[in-house]
């Protein structure tokens, strides 16, 4: 690692849960982002400061106005850009000793699985059940653990999933896409609370992997931001889960 480097993580390497072992695991890990919005912003920001090796972002949307009040990493002059384009070169101009893959797509079953197979760890910070069930399918394909965040109204949701057989599949919380099915658009959201839910999935991923402390595996930790209350639940494994008792 060369001294400038060293200097820009002088922070965490000091930590004896990360250390130079753990620096260098960052340096050479790949991580998938899905979805650049509320949620993967903060996520890829921090993982990119972390100094992750490769992090990909998957989005296929263009900036909004009405993104702006929750997705700081964009500004008004961004407006009709590709998001992953904004974000990848924000990412750049942050750490330029970290390669930035853009995949302007939206993931879904047909692409999924190739994709997903090029990184070691995936986040998903999407509002879609479509995207999600293809999302936690291809990671149980792969065997790779997957951050899964959700946002509301005042309240966020954080699990981690290992998909190795050892545990609870995304799909074990959510069997099916609930007929009402909420979105930030329908309604509503406080744009902070994207950056809370978002920063822990970042954080999450660094303690996946360095080793540090306890991982979310098998639980779900929720935030009540509104009341300023947070809870951790259990997940149990589904032994009739439709996706991961096939697998």
């Amino acid at each position: 690692m060369e001294r400038a480097e060293l200097e820009r993580y002088a922070r965490q390497i000091i930590l004896k849960e990360v250390g130079g072992p753990g620096q260098a695991a960052i340096g050479q890990s790949k991580v998938l982002v899905v979805g650049a919005g509320g949620l993967g912003g903060p996520a890829a920001l921090y993982l990119a400061a972390a100094g992750v090796g490769t992090l990909g972002l998957v989005d296929d949307d263009v900036v909004d106005l009405s993104n702006l009040h929750r997705q700081i990493q964009f500004l008004t002059d961004d407006l009709s850009k590709l998001k992953v384009d904004v974000l990848g070169n924000k990412l750049c101009a942050l750490n330029p000793h970290i390669d930035i893959k853009r995949h302007n797509v939206r993931l879904d079953q047909s692409n999924a699985v190739n994709i997903i197979a090029e990184y070691d760890i995936v986040l998903d910070g999407t509002d879609s059940f479509e995207t999600r069930f293809a999302v936690n399918a291809a990671c149980l394909t792969a065997r790779k653990p997957l951050v899964s965040g959700a946002l509301g109204r005042f309240d966020g949701q954080l699990a981690v999933f290992k998909n190795d057989g050892s545990g609870p599949c995304y799909q074990c919380f959510v069997p099916q896409a609930p007929p009402d099915a909420e979105t930030c658009a329908s309604v509503g959201i406080l744009g902070a609370l994207a950056g809370i839910i978002g920063s822990m999935m970042a954080m999450e991923t660094l303690k996946i992997v360095t080793g540090a402390g306890r991982p979310l595996s098998g639980r779900l930790f929720l935030y009540d931001g509104l009341n300023g209350e947070t809870r951790t639940v259990s997940l149990p494994q589904d032994p009739s889960c439709p996706a991961c008792s096939k697998s």
